[in-house]
């Protein structure tokens, strides 16, 4: 009797920490989806849901003279980008490409790779206390590296 309580119990707990891991996955790919979708739709409020306020967006940047220098964007940039990039509705193609590669989901932390269209975001995000799954670190470059420069 004793040995069918403990299985059924090792049973249970199992389920629901795969069930967790599930629900996890789609809460993840939200936050992502809601990065990226608020660019394509301009809708400002699902780049504030899916990033938190201390994002740190970062890439390698060649300056005019030639120097390279990591260039930094912010919460309130992202949520301006959101806003105002696609505003007339021709920065991304009519089906553009969006490719989620969850990398690692562990308790409170995971890694995620977004392939667009003209560039990779490569992601880091964590479970706050309210249970939702926020943009901390995103590390990105276009696919074609070229264009890491400012215009001369």
């Amino acid at each position: 009797m004793y040995r069918v309580l403990l299985l059924t119990l090792a049973v249970l707990f199992s389920s629901a920490a795969i069930a967790d891991t599930s629900n996890d996955s789609d809460d993840v790919k939200r936050a992502v989806l809601d990065y990226i979708e608020s660019q394509h739709n301009v809708e400002p409020d699902l780049m504030k849901r899916g990033l938190d306020k201390e994002l740190a967006k970062r890439t390698y940047w060649k300056s005019k003279d030639g120097s390279e220098f990591i260039m930094e964007t912010d919460f309130e940039t992202m949520v301006w980008v959101a806003e105002n990039y696609n505003k007339d509705g021709d920065k991304f193609p009519s089906s553009p490409k969006i490719d989620i590669d969850i990398l690692d989901i562990d308790k409170r932390v995971a890694s995620v790779k977004l392939t667009a269209d003209d560039w990779i975001d490569y992601m880091h995000l964590y479970k706050n206390e309210n249970k939702e799954w926020k943009i901390l670190n995103v590390l990105w470059q276009y696919n074609d590296t070229q264009r890491h420069s400012s215009k001369k």
